[in-house]
């Protein structure tokens, strides 16, 4: 990864220290390998300071622990970074909600979605990936610590 994209993930990420994530719902159903919907709130004056930060952070978590699928698994690499512009090309602005949508990213089957409202509501859904998003609002809550991982140059 460029130093000047790292640089950037560190300041995405940065964003999302000390963010308050108040839970709203949460649903899971055993069908397609598993559907994970989870609804949390943000404060209304973090939307603006903190929403890419969250995406990225979540997209973060969600890249690192997707695996190969099928076919998938000839472009999977085992040390692989999530970078800024993964999360700038699947990211759209619509129907006024920031929206995410990332399905196999080189090799790695994420199938993650996340939308953030005006109204501050983040609602993170995942296909196929058993419960392990609960796993990650749990970490941004403080509930898990976050490992720092060894880094490949």
């Amino acid at each position: 990864m460029h130093q000047v994209d790292r640089e950037a993930g560190y300041e995405l990420l940065s964003q999302v220290a000390g963010l308050e994530l108040y839970d709203l719902a949460t649903e899971y159903t055993d069908r397609s390998g598993g559907i994970m919907r989870i609804s949390f709130r943000i404060d209304e004056e973090d939307v603006e300071t903190s929403a890419f930060g969250l995406i990225f952070a979540l997209g973060v978590m969600s890249f690192h622990d997707a695996r190969p699928r099928g076919v998938s698994e000839m472009h999977f690499v085992e040390k692989d970074e999530w970078h800024v512009g993964d999360m700038l090309r699947h990211l759209r602005y619509e129907y006024g909600m920031l929206r995410f949508y990332a399905d196999y990213v080189r090799g790695r089957m994420m199938k993650t979605s996340i939308e953030i409202d005006q109204d501050s509501v983040v609602k993170l859904q995942t296909v196929g990936r058993a419960r392990v998003a609960e796993g990650w609002v749990a970490r941004l809550q403080g509930k898990q610590k976050l490992k720092l991982l060894p880094h490949a140059e």
